[in-house]
């Protein structure tokens, strides 16, 4: 178990939620508001890079742990089924937020993890980490009532009742606009791991409709779900380190650590790719930078810096 003290000094700047910005309307295969499960009525429920904010805006209320897992992980599948039965168990006391990692990248990079699960609890909106990796339900119940304990000094003692799951991002996600019949399509795709078919109906998306900003953005963060689904990162960084030079090793390193919320880093290592290769290699390095950019938003700082140091690079 790794958590920190227990302290109101432990609730403030355990993570920087500044990147958490909630679009004006869905755009892409990260959208989308909080659910209820069937299962938990409320008590436990699904945060999106859409309804984030909303979610822990919720822990003024009462109290919100979170985990941070990933559909390609089995541990970390089953480590959420735990914190749910938790959850249920504790009618209402807490509120579970299960967060699918693949699906929302923003909420990745805010919390930069390193690996998943990883847990938080938050208390009127301020976050303090709670596990890394997989726990036995003891230690889970043993640091929930911690948490209890915590937001009852800070006096957030409301419960979760049926049907509360984040009435405000409900409200929003009633207000927003219906996905073209094309991008919703590989929205439902990609909900249901058919990452072929969701690049398909971007393709087709595209094809009736070149300017499709949406349409582009999203068939690139498709690219890279594909490029990188079943991916072993620690294989990956060994051998990139073993052969620099070796274009599709840095690339797939790239993919991980930008899937992962490292962009800078993942941008560094395809403009020192492009320094240390020539010809075919060195456009294939470049080539893919450019679309590493526009998976992450052209006019993002991060992607500006990178051009200006990929220009250096190449000249």
């Amino acid at each position: 178990m790794s958590h920190q003290p227990f302290t109101a000094a432990a609730l403030r700047g355990a993570v920087d939620l500044s990147s958490l910005k909630r679009p004006a309307q869905p755009a892409g295969p990260a959208s989308g508001a909080a659910s209820t499960t069937a299962d938990g009525a409320g008590l436990v429920i699904e945060g999106t890079d859409a309804s984030i904010r909303d979610v822990i805006a919720a822990s003024d209320r009462h109290p919100v742990v979170m985990v941070l897992w990933s559909p390609r992980l089995q541990e970390s599948a089953d480590f959420v089924t735990t914190l749910g039965s938790v959850a249920r168990r504790y009618a209402g006391r807490f509120q579970l937020v299960t967060v699918d990692v693949d699906a929302n990248p923003t909420i990745l990079q805010a919390f930069q993890v390193q690996a998943v699960p990883v847990s938080f609890a938050f208390v009127q909106s301020q976050p303090v980490p709670l596990f890394e990796g997989v726990q036995p339900e003891a230690q889970v119940t043993a640091v929930i009532d911690q948490v209890l304990q915590l937001a009852g000094q800070h006096g957030v003692t409301g419960t979760v009742t049926v049907g509360d799951d984040a009435p405000a991002a409900a409200d929003e996600a009633q207000e927003e606009q219906p996905l073209p019949p094309l991008h919703q399509q590989a929205f439902d795709a990609i909900e249901s791991g058919d990452l072929d078919g969701a690049a398909a109906a971007y393709r087709e998306a595209l094809a009736q409709s070149p300017a499709d900003t949406d349409a582009k953005l999203g068939l690139a963060q498709v690219g890279l779900m594909q490029r990188t689904h079943g991916a072993d990162l620690q294989a990956a960084r060994a051998a990139a380190a073993a052969a620099p030079t070796d274009v599709d090793a840095q690339i797939l390193v790239a993919d991980l650590d930008l899937l992962g919320g490292h962009v800078e880093d993942a941008f560094m290592r395809l403009i020192d790719t492009v320094r240390v290769t020539a010809d075919a290699d060195r456009n294939t390095a470049r080539e893919h930078l450019v679309e590493l950019f526009e998976v992450v938003g052209t006019s993002d700082e991060r992607v500006v810096k990178a051009r200006k140091s990929l220009m250096s690079a190449l000249f």
